[in-house]
């Protein structure tokens, strides 16, 4: 088969496709799927840069986290698949590839209303926005959330997600014509500010927004300095959830105003969990999410399709920051 492979780590000039061997036949409850489309993500990069190993088990050059495509074939213990049904899901890596093996409470049925490309941008983001927000950070109806990055794969979905649970949604980006698309769009992002190179920008705008009360949950993909002022933002028993770290990974924190604010910090990731853990989020994805499609509610959010062959280009799209939403890579 045809898959993405790492051969040196470090720049674009380490990553390619290959032939390799074939994915084996699934065994169990393991099912075999012929991918059409896989969502790129920034694991993917940090993966090719050597700074992200695959979780064991998992192929240590074949990246991918997400997938879409039609089952091919199953394990004798398979139940909930046959040959032939459209499905997504997550995986710890290797989804990059013509066939994925997967355990078969790790996928979910695509919409009708979604084709491959669709499909293969939600996985990852739609199922991390939702388990942030919703399981891990409690969010619910009539809570005030702020989302930064909101231009990116995961912030897109998480402004829909949290619109459609009746929450006020805030949003904050480096750059404003990136905000002003997602105003456009009516995802349902009521408020934002750009903090271009100051993080702290979004205090003020946050106090502003709720007449000095802040906001319930943050939703940080950012990391670094923005630590101190999320802080600042949050209101009284806030949650601060942190799922990336594009701006680095440590940070120094007033544990004297964390403690004030009776706050809680919570730290999450889909690639590390195991697989019944990824079955769960996948669960909750099916039953909360999906639905939200049907209806119209809510919809991936597409940058860029590129053909698996041009994966060095999708990864510089990926690393220059100009993207807007997902990077989709496709496989004929």
């Amino acid at each position: 088969m045809k898959a993405v492979v790492i051969t040196s780590y470090g720049g674009v000039e380490g990553i390619g496709v290959q032939e390799v061997e074939t994915q084996p036949a699934p065994t169990a409850d393991r099912v075999r799927v012929r991918v059409h489309a896989a969502g790129l993500n920034r694991a993917d990069i940090l993966q090719r840069r050597g700074h992200y190993p695959a979780p064991p088990g998992y192929p240590t050059n074949i990246p991918g986290l997400e997938f879409a495509g039609e089952v091919e074939s199953i394990g004798q213990e398979v139940r909930t698949w046959k040959i032939g049904d459209r499905v997504f899901g997550i995986t710890g890596g290797g989804a990059q590839a013509e066939f994925v093996v997967v355990p078969e409470s790790n996928l979910a049925r695509i919409p009708a209303e979604l084709d491959w490309v669709q499909a293969g941008a939600m996985p990852e983001v739609f199922i991390t926005a939702h388990d942030a927000l919703f399981t891990r950070a409690s969010l619910h109806l009539g809570d005030r959330v702020l989302i930064h990055a909101a231009a990116s794969g995961v912030g897109t979905a998480a402004i829909q997600v949290a619109h459609a649970a009746g929450v006020t949604v805030y949003g904050t980006s480096r750059t404003a014509d990136k905000l002003q698309r997602l105003h456009e769009l009516n995802l349902g992002l009521d408020q934002s500010v750009a903090v271009g190179s100051e993080p702290g920008n979004f205090v003020e705008a946050v106090q502003k927004w709720t007449n000095g009360a802040g906001v319930d949950v943050i939703l940080d993909l950012v990391g670094g300095n923005y630590l101190a002022p999320n802080l600042e933002a949050l209101t009284s028993r806030g949650r601060l959830i942190c799922v990336g770290t594009t701006a680095g990974a440590k940070s120094e924190i007033d544990l004297g105003l964390l403690m004030r604010k009776r706050a809680t910090i919570i730290g999450t990731m889909l690639r590390g969990r195991s697989i019944e853990e990824k079955a769960e989020a996948t669960r909750r994805f099916a039953s909360s999410v999906l639905p939200l499609v049907s209806r119209g509610a809510i919809r991936p959010i597409i940058d860029r399709v590129y053909p698996a062959n041009e994966i060095r280009d999708a990864h510089e799209r990926m690393e220059s920051n100009a993207s807007f939403g997902k990077i989709v890579l496709t496989f004929a």
